[in-house]
């Protein structure tokens, strides 16, 4: 058995306790560095996700015709929300059918925040209720399916242009 001196054991100890925590730094930043890249990737997927909604959503237009209450994709029939419905559900995103109930699912997103993708509510009628939803398209637009006197089906609208009927948004991926 070899004696060492005091002040070999001493140094023997710093350095072994220099490399375990330098080791565990490593680890530590290693474990940093891939949740940091997950959160990227992961907000990259999402990004990805929401723009294929909203080019899958315009490609549906002049497809799709409104109707009340009805949820119909093979004869591409929808009411507003049953075509929000329809087009998340092309990116595996489930929606309840019903404006209302969408406005209930996902999370808040003040108007100030909207990105591509989130669902924005609407009063169309009865003014304060939640009655009518459409996609977010970003840059002050939104894509809907809605009837009027000079259309019936999926059209792109300006936000700005209903601001007095805006109620809230929800981001629902």
């Amino acid at each position: 058995m070899t004696i060492y001196p005091i002040w070999k054991k001493t140094l023997l100890t710093a350095t072994c306790l220099t490399m375990v925590l330098s080791g565990s730094m490593i680890v530590n930043h290693t474990q940093t560095a891939a949740a940091a890249t997950t959160q990227v990737s992961s907000s990259t997927s999402k990004a990805k996700k929401m723009t294929a909604i909203v080019n899958f959503a315009k490609s549906l237009q002049g497809k799709v015709t409104y109707k009340f209450g009805v949820n119909n994709p093979s004869r591409y029939q929808f009411d507003c929300s049953s075509f929000t419905k329809y087009v998340f559900a092309s990116q595996g995103i489930s929606l309840k059918w019903g404006s209302s109930s969408q406005s209930k699912q996902g999370v808040y997103v003040s108007k100030s925040n909207l990105k591509a993708g989130d669902l924005i509510f609407f009063s169309v009628s009865t003014k304060g209720k939640i009655n009518h939803v459409g996609i977010y398209m970003g840059n002050g637009k939104f894509i809907h399916n809605t009837t009027g006197s000079k259309v019936n089906g999926v059209v792109i609208s300006n936000l700005s242009s209903y601001t007095d009927r805006y109620i809230t948004a929800r981001r629902v991926s």
